[in-house]
Protein backbone atom coordinates (compact mmCIF):
# COMPACT_ATOMS: atom_id res chain seq x y z
CA UNK A 1 0.00 0.00 0.00
CA UNK A 2 1.98 3.21 -1.53
CA UNK A 3 0.71 6.55 0.19
CA UNK A 4 0.57 9.96 -1.58
CA UNK A 5 0.55 13.31 -0.76
CA UNK A 6 -1.69 15.68 -1.23
CA UNK A 7 -0.28 19.03 -1.20
CA UNK A 8 -1.37 22.73 -1.39
CA UNK A 9 -1.06 24.03 -4.64
CA UNK A 10 0.73 26.87 -5.56
CA UNK A 11 -2.31 29.21 -7.49
CA UNK A 12 -0.33 31.81 -9.26
CA UNK A 13 2.52 34.63 -8.72
CA UNK A 14 2.34 35.78 -4.91
CA UNK A 15 0.06 33.66 -3.48
CA UNK A 16 1.29 31.95 -0.33
CA UNK A 17 -1.31 30.60 1.19
CA UNK A 18 -5.20 29.25 0.42
CA UNK A 19 -8.47 28.54 2.82
CA UNK A 20 -9.80 25.30 2.75
CA UNK A 21 -13.42 26.38 1.86
CA UNK A 22 -14.72 22.46 2.00
CA UNK A 23 -13.77 18.93 2.08
CA UNK A 24 -15.14 17.01 -0.64
CA UNK A 25 -13.71 13.89 0.10
CA UNK A 26 -13.45 12.62 3.91
CA UNK A 27 -10.92 9.96 4.95
CA UNK A 28 -12.28 6.64 4.02
CA UNK A 29 -13.60 7.97 0.65
CA UNK A 30 -12.70 6.14 -2.83
CA UNK A 31 -12.03 9.07 -4.61
CA UNK A 32 -10.93 8.36 -8.67
CA UNK A 33 -7.67 10.41 -10.27
CA UNK A 34 -8.68 14.01 -11.65
CA UNK A 35 -11.29 13.69 -8.89
CA UNK A 36 -12.08 16.63 -6.75
CA UNK A 37 -10.82 16.10 -3.55
CA UNK A 38 -11.56 19.65 -1.69
CA UNK A 39 -12.51 23.62 -2.82
CA UNK A 40 -9.79 26.49 -1.87
CA UNK A 41 -10.20 30.03 -2.16
CA UNK A 42 -7.55 32.67 -2.37
CA UNK A 43 -7.35 36.22 -2.98
CA UNK A 44 -7.73 35.89 -6.75
CA UNK A 45 -9.61 32.97 -7.15
CA UNK A 46 -12.02 29.50 -5.90
CA UNK A 47 -11.09 26.22 -7.32
CA UNK A 48 -11.17 22.72 -6.84
CA UNK A 49 -8.16 20.71 -6.15
CA UNK A 50 -8.20 17.50 -7.84
CA UNK A 51 -6.49 13.96 -6.97
CA UNK A 52 -3.21 12.94 -8.55
CA UNK A 53 -4.12 9.38 -7.97
CA UNK A 54 -6.97 6.95 -7.39
CA UNK A 55 -7.47 5.51 -3.78
CA UNK A 56 -8.48 6.36 -0.65
CA UNK A 57 -8.38 9.62 1.28
CA UNK A 58 -6.01 7.74 4.56
CA UNK A 59 -6.28 11.43 6.64
CA UNK A 60 -6.91 14.66 6.16
CA UNK A 61 -4.62 16.99 8.05
CA UNK A 62 -6.01 20.31 8.23
CA UNK A 63 -9.74 21.04 9.01
CA UNK A 64 -12.60 23.75 7.00
CA UNK A 65 -11.51 27.44 7.20
CA UNK A 66 -8.12 26.74 7.60
CA UNK A 67 -5.60 28.80 6.16
CA UNK A 68 -2.68 26.98 4.67
CA UNK A 69 0.59 27.96 3.08
CA UNK A 70 1.65 27.09 -0.52
CA UNK A 71 3.65 23.37 -0.48
CA UNK A 72 2.00 22.03 2.81
CA UNK A 73 0.73 18.73 2.77
CA UNK A 74 -3.23 18.74 3.56
CA UNK A 75 -4.02 15.13 3.19
CA UNK A 76 -2.68 11.50 2.07
CA UNK A 77 -4.19 9.26 -0.09
CA UNK A 78 -4.10 5.52 0.20
CA UNK A 79 -3.20 4.08 -3.49
CA UNK A 80 -2.94 0.18 -4.40
CA UNK A 81 1.15 -0.86 -4.60
CA UNK A 82 3.87 -1.93 -3.19
CA UNK A 83 6.12 1.55 -2.06
CA UNK A 84 5.79 2.57 1.15
CA UNK A 85 7.21 6.00 0.75
CA UNK A 86 4.99 8.94 0.08
CA UNK A 87 5.19 9.93 -2.81
CA UNK A 88 3.98 13.82 -3.54
CA UNK A 89 1.76 15.37 -5.95
CA UNK A 90 2.13 18.07 -8.54
CA UNK A 91 1.42 21.67 -7.91
CA UNK A 92 -0.48 24.04 -10.00
CA UNK A 93 2.35 25.99 -11.35
CA UNK A 94 2.61 30.19 -11.94
CA UNK A 95 3.42 31.30 -15.44
CA UNK A 96 7.23 32.12 -15.94
CA UNK A 97 7.58 35.72 -15.44
CA UNK A 98 8.66 37.25 -19.23
CA UNK A 99 10.87 40.36 -19.91
CA UNK A 100 7.10 42.23 -19.63
CA UNK A 101 6.27 40.73 -16.51
CA UNK A 102 5.40 43.08 -13.01
CA UNK A 103 5.90 42.88 -9.82
CA UNK A 104 1.98 43.66 -9.24
CA UNK A 105 1.05 40.12 -10.60
CA UNK A 106 1.20 40.37 -13.94
CA UNK A 107 1.73 36.95 -16.03
CA UNK A 108 2.91 36.63 -19.34
CA UNK A 109 0.20 34.32 -21.49
CA UNK A 110 1.96 31.58 -22.40
CA UNK A 111 0.97 28.79 -20.16
CA UNK A 112 3.85 27.00 -17.99
CA UNK A 113 4.08 23.69 -17.47
CA UNK A 114 3.13 22.00 -14.03
CA UNK A 115 5.89 21.34 -12.15
CA UNK A 116 6.67 18.78 -8.95
CA UNK A 117 6.37 20.94 -5.74
CA UNK A 118 7.05 19.28 -2.17
CA UNK A 119 6.22 20.56 1.43
CA UNK A 120 10.10 21.09 1.79
CA UNK A 121 9.80 23.54 -1.30
CA UNK A 122 7.70 26.17 -0.44
CA UNK A 123 10.02 27.87 2.13
CA UNK A 124 12.45 27.88 -0.84
CA UNK A 125 9.98 29.77 -2.23
CA UNK A 126 8.82 31.66 0.33
CA UNK A 127 12.86 32.60 0.59
CA UNK A 128 12.97 33.93 -2.93
CA UNK A 129 10.03 35.54 -3.15
CA UNK A 130 11.04 38.01 0.33
CA UNK A 131 15.28 38.31 -0.96
CA UNK A 132 16.52 41.69 0.10
CA UNK A 133 13.07 42.51 1.62
CA UNK A 134 10.03 41.65 3.33
CA UNK A 135 7.17 39.66 1.62
CA UNK A 136 4.00 41.40 1.29
CA UNK A 137 1.33 39.94 -0.60
CA UNK A 138 -0.87 42.53 -3.35
CA UNK A 139 -3.86 42.39 -1.04
CA UNK A 140 -1.88 43.70 2.16
CA UNK A 141 -0.11 45.71 0.36
CA UNK A 142 -3.26 47.64 -1.63
CA UNK A 143 -4.86 47.60 2.38
CA UNK A 144 -1.78 49.57 3.45
CA UNK A 145 -2.01 51.92 1.01
CA UNK A 146 -5.84 51.95 1.52
CA UNK A 147 -4.98 53.13 4.93
CA UNK A 148 -2.35 55.49 4.30
CA UNK A 149 0.47 53.01 6.31
CA UNK A 150 4.51 53.91 4.77
CA UNK A 151 6.26 51.10 4.04
CA UNK A 152 8.35 51.90 7.46
CA UNK A 153 5.42 51.81 9.20
CA UNK A 154 4.95 48.40 7.41
CA UNK A 155 7.94 47.12 8.45
CA UNK A 156 7.46 47.39 11.94
CA UNK A 157 3.84 45.72 11.64
CA UNK A 158 4.52 41.91 13.46
CA UNK A 159 3.33 38.64 11.09
CA UNK A 160 1.80 35.16 12.23
CA UNK A 161 2.71 33.99 8.33
CA UNK A 162 5.29 31.30 7.31
CA UNK A 163 8.33 33.54 7.63
CA UNK A 164 7.29 36.17 9.87
CA UNK A 165 5.01 37.10 6.54
CA UNK A 166 2.28 40.05 7.60
CA UNK A 167 -0.94 38.22 6.75
CA UNK A 168 -4.43 39.68 5.82
CA UNK A 169 -5.28 39.22 9.58
CA UNK A 170 -2.27 41.21 10.68
CA UNK A 171 -2.63 43.99 8.70
CA UNK A 172 -6.42 44.48 9.60
CA UNK A 173 -5.76 44.35 13.44
CA UNK A 174 -2.72 46.60 12.97
CA UNK A 175 -5.29 49.14 11.77
CA UNK A 176 -7.73 49.02 13.90
CA UNK A 177 -5.12 49.28 16.46
CA UNK A 178 -4.10 52.15 14.73
CA UNK A 179 -7.49 53.94 14.70
CA UNK A 180 -7.95 53.33 18.33
CA UNK A 181 -4.20 54.81 19.12
CA UNK A 182 -3.63 58.47 19.75
CA UNK A 183 -1.44 59.74 17.34
CA UNK A 184 2.00 61.44 18.74
CA UNK A 185 2.26 65.00 18.59
CA UNK A 186 4.62 66.30 15.89
CA UNK A 187 6.46 69.56 16.31
CA UNK A 188 4.71 71.86 13.70
CA UNK A 189 7.05 72.27 10.89
CA UNK A 190 5.73 72.46 7.49
CA UNK A 191 5.15 69.58 5.19
CA UNK A 192 4.32 68.86 1.92
CA UNK A 193 1.01 68.39 1.03
CA UNK A 194 -0.05 64.87 1.10
CA UNK A 195 -3.53 62.72 -0.29
CA UNK A 196 -6.68 63.28 2.65
CA UNK A 197 -6.88 60.33 4.50
CA UNK A 198 -10.24 58.31 3.96
CA UNK A 199 -13.46 59.08 5.52
CA UNK A 200 -14.61 57.69 8.64
CA UNK A 201 -17.41 55.12 7.74
CA UNK A 202 -20.85 56.53 8.81
CA UNK A 203 -23.15 55.07 11.30
CA UNK A 204 -25.53 52.58 10.54
CA UNK A 205 -28.83 52.10 12.15
CA UNK A 206 -30.18 49.13 12.88
CA UNK A 207 -33.03 49.81 14.48
CA UNK A 208 -36.68 48.56 12.86
CA UNK A 209 -37.64 45.84 10.29
CA UNK A 210 -34.08 45.16 9.29
CA UNK A 211 -32.20 42.36 8.06
CA UNK A 212 -28.53 41.71 8.74
CA UNK A 213 -26.94 40.05 6.55
CA UNK A 214 -22.96 39.32 5.91
CA UNK A 215 -21.13 39.54 2.97
CA UNK A 216 -19.41 36.44 1.26
CA UNK A 217 -16.13 36.04 0.90
CA UNK A 218 -15.91 37.14 -2.32
CA UNK A 219 -17.89 40.74 -2.05
CA UNK A 220 -15.78 41.67 0.85
CA UNK A 221 -12.62 41.41 -1.99
CA UNK A 222 -14.66 42.96 -4.24
CA UNK A 223 -15.39 46.12 -2.11
CA UNK A 224 -11.72 45.95 -0.88
CA UNK A 225 -10.86 46.40 -4.34
CA UNK A 226 -13.01 48.97 -5.58
CA UNK A 227 -12.35 51.32 -2.81
CA UNK A 228 -9.09 51.12 -3.73
CA UNK A 229 -9.48 51.21 -7.16
CA UNK A 230 -11.02 55.08 -6.34
CA UNK A 231 -8.80 55.90 -4.39
CA UNK A 232 -5.75 55.24 -6.14
CA UNK A 233 -7.23 56.48 -9.82
CA UNK A 234 -8.98 59.66 -10.20
CA UNK A 235 -11.72 58.30 -12.80
CA UNK A 236 -13.28 60.44 -15.74
CA UNK A 237 -15.86 59.06 -17.58
CA UNK A 238 -16.25 60.03 -21.03
CA UNK A 239 -19.19 58.94 -23.51
CA UNK A 240 -20.28 58.69 -27.15
CA UNK A 241 -23.31 57.35 -28.99
CA UNK A 242 -22.91 54.88 -31.97
CA UNK A 243 -24.81 53.90 -34.53
CA UNK A 244 -24.35 49.79 -34.56
CA UNK A 245 -27.71 49.17 -37.02
CA UNK A 246 -24.88 47.34 -39.72
CA UNK A 247 -23.72 44.59 -36.95
CA UNK A 248 -27.20 44.01 -35.87
CA UNK A 249 -28.29 43.50 -38.83
CA UNK A 250 -25.24 41.29 -40.19
CA UNK A 251 -25.20 39.22 -36.83
CA UNK A 252 -28.91 38.13 -37.13
CA UNK A 253 -28.34 37.27 -40.95
CA UNK A 254 -25.30 35.42 -40.09
CA UNK A 255 -25.99 33.24 -36.79
CA UNK A 256 -26.93 30.39 -37.83
CA UNK A 257 -24.56 29.78 -40.09
CA UNK A 258 -22.17 30.71 -37.59
CA UNK A 259 -23.18 28.46 -35.80
CA UNK A 260 -23.26 25.60 -37.68
CA UNK A 261 -19.65 26.31 -38.76
CA UNK A 262 -18.35 26.98 -35.43
CA UNK A 263 -20.71 25.51 -32.97
CA UNK A 264 -20.36 28.68 -31.32
CA UNK A 265 -23.31 31.32 -30.67
CA UNK A 266 -21.88 34.77 -31.83
CA UNK A 267 -22.95 37.53 -29.55
CA UNK A 268 -22.03 40.80 -29.65
CA UNK A 269 -19.25 40.87 -27.06
CA UNK A 270 -16.51 39.86 -29.91
CA UNK A 271 -17.43 42.19 -32.06
CA UNK A 272 -16.71 44.72 -29.43
CA UNK A 273 -13.58 43.41 -27.96
CA UNK A 274 -12.21 43.01 -32.01
CA UNK A 275 -12.93 47.05 -32.30
CA UNK A 276 -11.49 47.64 -28.69
CA UNK A 277 -8.30 45.82 -30.14
CA UNK A 278 -7.81 47.79 -33.06
CA UNK A 279 -8.09 51.14 -31.45
CA UNK A 280 -5.52 50.32 -28.03
CA UNK A 281 -3.15 49.41 -31.22
CA UNK A 282 -3.73 52.89 -32.68
CA UNK A 283 -3.79 54.37 -28.89
CA UNK A 284 -1.34 52.31 -27.01
CA UNK A 285 -1.14 54.55 -23.98
CA UNK A 286 -4.07 53.31 -23.08
CA UNK A 287 -2.87 49.88 -22.90
CA UNK A 288 -0.37 50.93 -19.86
CA UNK A 289 -0.30 50.72 -15.91
CA UNK A 290 1.44 53.25 -13.52
CA UNK A 291 4.30 51.84 -10.75
CA UNK A 292 5.00 55.13 -9.11
CA UNK A 293 6.03 58.17 -11.74
CA UNK A 294 6.76 54.98 -14.57
CA UNK A 295 4.44 54.79 -17.33
CA UNK A 296 4.79 50.37 -17.66
CA UNK A 297 3.50 50.48 -21.59
CA UNK A 298 2.42 46.78 -22.32
CA UNK A 299 3.03 45.24 -25.42
CA UNK A 300 0.18 42.50 -25.13
CA UNK A 301 -3.38 43.06 -25.73
CA UNK A 302 -5.21 40.92 -22.81
CA UNK A 303 -9.08 41.90 -22.70
CA UNK A 304 -10.55 41.24 -19.46
CA UNK A 305 -14.37 40.88 -19.29
CA UNK A 306 -16.26 41.59 -16.64
CA UNK A 307 -18.84 38.63 -16.05
CA UNK A 308 -21.44 38.43 -13.53
CA UNK A 309 -22.03 35.25 -11.20
CA UNK A 310 -25.03 33.44 -10.42
CA UNK A 311 -24.29 34.42 -6.57
CA UNK A 312 -24.52 38.16 -7.81
CA UNK A 313 -20.82 38.50 -7.43
CA UNK A 314 -18.50 39.82 -10.62
CA UNK A 315 -15.39 38.15 -12.02
CA UNK A 316 -12.94 39.37 -14.36
CA UNK A 317 -11.65 36.47 -16.74
CA UNK A 318 -8.50 37.71 -19.47
CA UNK A 319 -8.76 36.95 -22.80
CA UNK A 320 -4.70 36.61 -23.70
CA UNK A 321 -3.64 38.02 -27.10
CA UNK A 322 -6.98 39.58 -28.02
CA UNK A 323 -5.42 41.03 -31.12
CA UNK A 324 -4.34 38.23 -32.60
CA UNK A 325 -7.30 36.20 -32.60
CA UNK A 326 -9.88 36.01 -35.70
CA UNK A 327 -13.77 36.76 -34.81
CA UNK A 328 -14.45 33.11 -34.45
CA UNK A 329 -11.61 32.64 -31.96
CA UNK A 330 -13.23 35.34 -29.90
CA UNK A 331 -15.96 34.20 -29.92
CA UNK A 332 -14.95 30.86 -28.76
CA UNK A 333 -12.70 32.23 -25.87
CA UNK A 334 -15.65 34.72 -25.05
CA UNK A 335 -18.21 31.80 -24.62
CA UNK A 336 -15.37 29.42 -22.72
CA UNK A 337 -14.56 31.92 -20.45
CA UNK A 338 -18.15 33.03 -19.40
CA UNK A 339 -19.56 29.67 -19.16
CA UNK A 340 -16.46 28.37 -17.06
CA UNK A 341 -16.82 31.75 -14.88
CA UNK A 342 -20.67 31.45 -14.13
CA UNK A 343 -19.89 27.18 -13.13
CA UNK A 344 -17.21 28.30 -11.51
CA UNK A 345 -14.81 26.26 -13.09
CA UNK A 346 -11.47 28.96 -14.17
CA UNK A 347 -7.95 28.47 -13.65
CA UNK A 348 -5.98 31.21 -11.63
CA UNK A 349 -4.11 32.23 -14.73
CA UNK A 350 -7.18 32.99 -16.59
CA UNK A 351 -7.91 36.01 -14.42
CA UNK A 352 -4.91 37.21 -14.47
CA UNK A 353 -2.42 39.70 -16.27
CA UNK A 354 -5.65 41.97 -18.14
CA UNK A 355 -4.48 45.65 -19.61
CA UNK A 356 -7.65 46.47 -20.37
CA UNK A 357 -11.39 45.59 -19.47
CA UNK A 358 -14.67 45.47 -21.01
CA UNK A 359 -17.48 45.38 -19.24
CA UNK A 360 -21.53 44.98 -20.51
CA UNK A 361 -23.73 46.77 -18.44
CA UNK A 362 -26.20 46.19 -21.52
CA UNK A 363 -26.83 42.84 -20.33
CA UNK A 364 -28.87 44.16 -17.97
CA UNK A 365 -31.13 46.50 -19.95
CA UNK A 366 -28.83 49.89 -18.74
CA UNK A 367 -28.10 52.22 -21.91
CA UNK A 368 -25.02 53.36 -19.89
CA UNK A 369 -22.72 53.16 -17.17
CA UNK A 370 -19.72 54.39 -15.31
CA UNK A 371 -17.41 51.60 -14.42
CA UNK A 372 -14.87 51.29 -11.93
CA UNK A 373 -11.02 50.82 -13.44
CA UNK A 374 -9.94 47.23 -12.64
CA UNK A 375 -6.28 48.02 -10.90
CA UNK A 376 -3.27 48.30 -12.35
CA UNK A 377 -4.94 48.96 -15.35
CA UNK A 378 -5.97 52.65 -16.37
CA UNK A 379 -9.32 52.51 -18.42
CA UNK A 380 -12.39 50.51 -18.57
CA UNK A 381 -15.03 50.20 -21.68
CA UNK A 382 -18.56 49.41 -20.71
CA UNK A 383 -21.25 48.81 -23.29
CA UNK A 384 -24.69 50.17 -22.92
CA UNK A 385 -28.32 47.93 -24.55
CA UNK A 386 -28.92 48.81 -27.69
CA UNK A 387 -31.67 50.15 -28.20
CA UNK A 388 -33.37 51.06 -31.94
CA UNK A 389 -34.04 55.13 -31.79
CA UNK A 390 -35.12 57.78 -34.67
CA UNK A 391 -31.15 59.00 -36.01
CA UNK A 392 -30.31 61.63 -38.42
CA UNK A 393 -28.71 59.59 -41.53
CA UNK A 394 -26.78 61.03 -44.09
CA UNK A 395 -27.27 60.35 -47.63
CA UNK A 396 -26.68 61.88 -51.04
CA UNK A 397 -29.76 63.00 -51.04
CA UNK A 398 -29.68 65.21 -47.63
CA UNK A 399 -30.43 64.56 -44.06
CA UNK A 400 -33.08 61.79 -43.27
CA UNK A 401 -34.65 60.80 -40.33
CA UNK A 402 -34.46 57.16 -40.15
CA UNK A 403 -34.74 54.17 -37.31
CA UNK A 404 -31.27 53.40 -36.09
CA UNK A 405 -29.82 50.71 -33.51
CA UNK A 406 -28.06 52.96 -31.21
CA UNK A 407 -25.90 52.54 -28.73
CA UNK A 408 -23.54 54.31 -25.51
CA UNK A 409 -20.01 53.55 -24.55
CA UNK A 410 -18.93 55.04 -21.84
CA UNK A 411 -14.66 54.84 -20.59
CA UNK A 412 -13.94 55.70 -17.14
CA UNK A 413 -9.91 56.39 -17.10
CA UNK A 414 -7.07 57.46 -14.99
CA UNK A 415 -7.07 60.91 -15.21
CA UNK A 416 -3.12 60.53 -13.93
CA UNK A 417 -1.88 59.44 -16.85
CA UNK A 418 -4.58 59.57 -19.62
CA UNK A 419 -6.40 62.99 -19.85
CA UNK A 420 -9.28 63.93 -22.10
CA UNK A 421 -7.88 64.41 -24.90
CA UNK A 422 -6.42 60.70 -25.20
CA UNK A 423 -9.28 59.02 -23.16
CA UNK A 424 -11.57 60.79 -25.81
CA UNK A 425 -9.80 59.87 -29.21
CA UNK A 426 -9.80 56.60 -28.14
CA UNK A 427 -13.26 56.08 -27.12
CA UNK A 428 -14.36 58.04 -30.44
CA UNK A 429 -11.75 55.15 -32.54
CA UNK A 430 -13.61 52.29 -30.70
CA UNK A 431 -17.27 53.87 -31.55
CA UNK A 432 -15.59 54.56 -35.46
CA UNK A 433 -14.71 50.73 -35.55
CA UNK A 434 -17.93 49.44 -34.64
CA UNK A 435 -19.67 52.19 -37.01
CA UNK A 436 -17.36 51.18 -40.02
CA UNK A 437 -18.58 47.42 -39.96
CA UNK A 438 -18.28 45.44 -42.87
CA UNK A 439 -21.95 43.97 -43.07
CA UNK A 440 -20.65 42.05 -46.22
CA UNK A 441 -17.78 40.57 -44.42
CA UNK A 442 -17.33 36.74 -44.18
CA UNK A 443 -17.00 35.21 -40.78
Amino acid sequence: MAQVELIMPKMGESIMEATILRWVKNPGDSVEIDEPILEIATDKVDTEVPSPVSGVIAQVLFKENDVVPVGKVIAVISTEGESAQPLPTPSIAEAPASNGALSNGQHSPAPAEAVPATASSAPAQVRAAGEGARFYSPLVRNIAQKEMISTQELEAVPGSGQQGRVTKKDILAYVEQRRHTPATPQPAAPAPATPASVPAAPAVSVSGNVEIVEMDRMRKLIADHMVMSKHTSPHVTSFVEVDVTEIVNWRERVKKQFEARYGEKITFTPIFIEAVTKALRDFPMVNISVDGTKLIVKKDINIGMAAALPSGNLIVPVIKNADLLSLPGLTKAVNDLAGRARANQLKPEEIQGGTFTLTNVGTFGNVMGTPIINQPQVAILATGAIRKKPAVVETPYGDLIAVRQMMFLSLSYDHRVVDGALGGSFLRRVGDYLEQFDANRGF
